[in-house]
């Protein structure tokens, strides 16, 4: 991962040379359409239209695995708390009560259980065109691309920098727990509870703020230094021109957004539960 590209991945993939805002775009209408559905047949035909697009993307997994893990871990345990604290819940979706796990203090039943799987499914539906809007976004073009939508370019830079400096936090963040380790503090597997070793690595907080504070005082005084800012306009080293298939996928999602607003109001409005 090259560090000053922040989490972009160097492809030749055609969602690679695709114009950053209307990679935006796509994001940002198939995540209206996914909210607008709590259909599993949607969603299974979203995720693997989402699963194909990233695959011909050919960004390697092991660049993606610690968002890919993030998202699988919260899944499940959003999964867990609402099974275990409102084993009933699918009930007030669907009428219907079918038990199916004892839990002692109450019982889950099916519908529960074919909710948390949609429920699972809408946020899963999500991750793969994250992670292709992500590692296929130089930050530089994405801000170019911003700024051409209308954005002002300082909000524009801001949200490039963001994007630069994730890897950096982040090697910052393994760097100073690597130190408090050193120092005997436990983090690994076998230095304590959970709990403890949970209340160590939060020790590494103020560190990592001192020193992202720090940061932004260096790039402030930087870009104060070369006068940004002090001009209403300015021109981008790395802007792009849309050409005409990024106007086709710009088409496609106004027919995909148009599609899912449809659907809603006409057949899929509601809940799916195929059992009822």
């Amino acid at each position: 991962m090259n560090q000053s590209n922040g989490l972009y991945v160097a492809g030749e993939s055609f969602f690679h040379r695709m114009d950053a805002a209307v990679k935006l775009i796509l994001l940002l209408t198939w995540t209206v359409v996914t909210f607008l559905f709590m259909d599993l047949r949607v969603f299974a035909i979203m995720l693997a239209g989402g699963v194909t697009m990233l695959l011909l993307a050919r960004v390697p997994f092991r660049k993606m695995a610690l968002l890919f893990w993030a998202l699988m871990v919260f899944t499940v345990i959003n999964s867990i708390f609402i099974l275990l604290i409102t084993p009933r819940f699918g009930t007030t979706l669907t009428g219907s009560d079918t038990p199916f796990i004892p839990l002692g203090y109450d019982t889950i039943n099916a519908e529960t259980l074919f909710y948390v799987l949609t429920l699972s499914l809408k946020y899963l539906t999500l991750l793969p065109i994250t992670l292709l809007f992500i590692f296929t976004t130089h930050p530089s073009r994405f801000a170019a691309s911003l700024n051409k939508l209308g954005v002002p370019y300082k909000l524009a830079y801001a949200v490039s920098i963001a994007f630069r400096y994730i890897p950096d936090l982040t090697k910052e963040f393994r760097t100073i727990l690597n130190a408090l380790q050193m120092r005997g503090l436990g983090i690994s597997r076998g230095d304590g509870t959970l709990l403890q070793r949970a209340r160590n690595v939060t020790q590494a907080v103020v560190p990592l703020l001192q020193s992202s504070l720090q940061r932004i005082e260096s790039v402030s005084d930087a870009m104060d230094l070369r006068g940004f800012g002090t001009r209403p306009q300015r021109t981008w080293y790395m802007g792009t021109v849309m050409k005409g298939s990024d106007k086709l996928i710009a088409l496609l999602c106004v027919v995909l957004l148009a599609t899912g607003v449809g659907l809603k109001q006409s057949l899929l409005q509601g809940f799916w539960y195929p059992f009822g």
